[in-house]
């Protein structure tokens, strides 16, 4: 893929001259950022950019900055299941994405009202672990995520690490595009129609890359690799990278896009919000993305 171009403009919602036309609807089920730099902030004001509606399922909240995270409440995942299914009793939701699930009972609720269809265009992004380390996915979690969730999923959209436990493979075992491509054809045997790898964390590209390193990550499905590239961005602000990357896609999905178009555009939107925030100083850690295109 051609890398999006230095300097592209703000991204434009897809939906041309829909002035006064009903948006798309889509739904987030994710956990809530008080930093209100991932979770489920950064996921609507990406699919707000991208013209559509976003309903929330909250299955989580967080006390956090842009530095810690300091502590996780966990919601029963009977009430997360009822946000669902009111939500889907009244909204005509075009597409959903998970994020942070927290437990595997809601793991394997969402897998369970996947498994009855209704859940459509599932993107799966498999929060497991915060970028500090600190785990956010009970004992068992990874499991149902492989016995009732993924089966289930279009797309699924690990980091590196979430790969390795995915793969139940040690994360040094991910060091380059073959072995990242070899995981991802492991992630698509256990049932998801496409997987996405993201190489953000490769060795030499977060943080000791110069500015021309170019960022591969690796999409499978329908039996064919693509490695798809990007140009990596001198910024410390990348918190909510993977949670607006699959809101990126799950907006498109909901307008029709094919899965390869909707990756694609989905990742240049992640570049734009990257590139847009970079100069910004907002929290002593990593900060937001600028995903709305003030910059």
């Amino acid at each position: 893929m051609t890398p999006l171009a230095e300097g592209s403009r703000a991204v434009t919602p897809l939906a041309e001259g829909s002035r006064g036309v009903t948006p798309l609807v889509a739904m987030t089920i994710a956990g809530s950022d008080s930093g209100a730099g991932a979770g489920l902030q950064a996921d609507l004001k990406t699919m707000g950019a991208l013209g559509v509606f976003a309903t929330t399922v909250v299955t989580s909240v967080t006390a956090q900055n842009t530095a810690r995270v300091a502590a996780v409440h966990r919601v029963p995942a009977d009430f997360v299941r009822l946000q669902i299914e009111t939500v889907l009793a009244d909204l005509p939701v075009a597409a959903v994405k998970t994020g942070l699930l927290g437990t595997a009972d809601v793991v394997r609720t969402i897998g369970d009202l996947a498994a009855q269809g209704l859940l459509p265009n599932l993107v799966v992004d498999p929060v497991m672990v915060s970028s500090s380390g600190q785990p956010l996915l009970d004992p068992g979690g990874v499991q149902a995520y492989r016995e009732v969730l993924l089966p289930h999923a279009q797309l699924v959209t690990p980091n590196l690490g979430e790969t390795a436990l995915l793969c139940g493979i040690a994360r040094s075992d991910l060091t380059d595009v073959p072995s990242m491509s070899e995981a991802a054809r492991a992630i698509a045997a256990g049932g998801p129609a496409w997987v996405l790898v993201k190489g953000g964390h490769l060795p030499g590209v977060e943080s000791e890359g110069p500015p021309s390193t170019m960022v591969p990550d690796v999409l499978y499905g329908n039996g064919t690799v693509t490695v798809m590239e990007h140009s990596w961005v001198a910024t410390p602000n990348t918190h909510g990278t993977g949670c607006t990357l699959s809101a990126a896609v799950t907006a498109h999905l909901a307008t029709g896009a094919g899965m390869r178009q909707a990756v694609d555009a989905a990742r240049q939107f992640v570049h734009r919000a990257l590139t847009g925030s970079a100069a910004w100083r907002i929290g002593r850690g990593h900060g937001p993305l600028d995903q709305l295109g003030w910059s």
